[in-house]
């Protein structure tokens, strides 16, 4: 039996904010939530968050969820 790969993904939170001009305190209060949670997605792209937290986060950029992450290409 072969071992499941799995994929690296890497959050985009920090590149849509800021192309909007949405600043992590801003973003903090759209979504209702702590500003800690907030700046550790914006400083670590490939961290585990909840798809809860995903659509805080799109509806707050007005993105889709699948805006939000993109797929690494296996090395």
């Amino acid at each position: 039996m072969r071992a499941r790969k799995t994929r690296m993904y890497r959050l985009k939170v920090r590149q849509i904010a800021e192309s909007k001009g949405i600043s992590r305190t801003k973003l903090s209060h759209l979504t209702e939530m702590q500003y800690e949670t907030i700046n550790g997605i914006w400083h670590d792209t490939q961290r585990d968050i909840s798809l809860t937290t995903m659509l805080k986060l799109a509806r707050a950029l007005g993105v889709g969820v699948g805006d939000l992450y993109e797929v690494l290409p296996d090395e």
